[in-house]
């Protein structure tokens, strides 16, 4: 029996792939559970039109994360945090703070789990800072911490 995955199962595959499975694996098993349905025309010629819609979308995706990333790139980020006369921060500049300050500076809404951080920023002055916007797509952002 070919069935076509609806969800990703661990023990066949993801979404929208086709797979051979037993007879009575397919009818007592997965079709109940809404896991997979079985692979008819219609179904076929659906999940093929599901496919190249998700891969229209990707392509959207990636062109706007690289027109953002190319936006971004270039300018710094402008971070005022208190610091001690050694220019060392009372505190740290975290992924929130980062994540702010583009909203406010720039006008641009980007999750703070995107902004990865080696470690906390503890000293004024410039750092650099990576943006994942979408796999395979990295922004390199400037951080500018200003002692107040």
């Amino acid at each position: 029996m070919k069935v076509i995955l609806k969800q990703d199962y661990k023990k066949l595959g993801n979404a929208g792939e086709i797979h051979d499975v037993a007879d009575g694996y397919g009818r007592n098993f997965l079709l109940p559970r809404g896991i997979a349905v079985e692979a008819t025309a219609g179904n076929l010629a659906q999940a093929e039109q599901q496919r190249a819609a998700s891969a229209k979308k990707a392509a959207v995706a990636l062109a706007e994360a690289k027109a953002l990333a190319a936006r971004v790139e270039g300018k710094p980020i402008v971070i005022a945090a208190k610091a001690g006369e050694s220019g060392k921060l009372f505190g740290a500049v975290t992924n929130v703070q980062i994540a702010e300050a583009l909203q406010s500076s720039l006008g641009l809404e980007l999750d703070r789990h995107k902004i990865e951080l080696d470690e906390p920023i503890k000293t004024a002055g410039d750092h650099e800072v990576t943006a994942k916007l979408v796999p395979g797509v990295n922004a390199k952002l400037t951080v500018r911490v200003v002692a107040e």
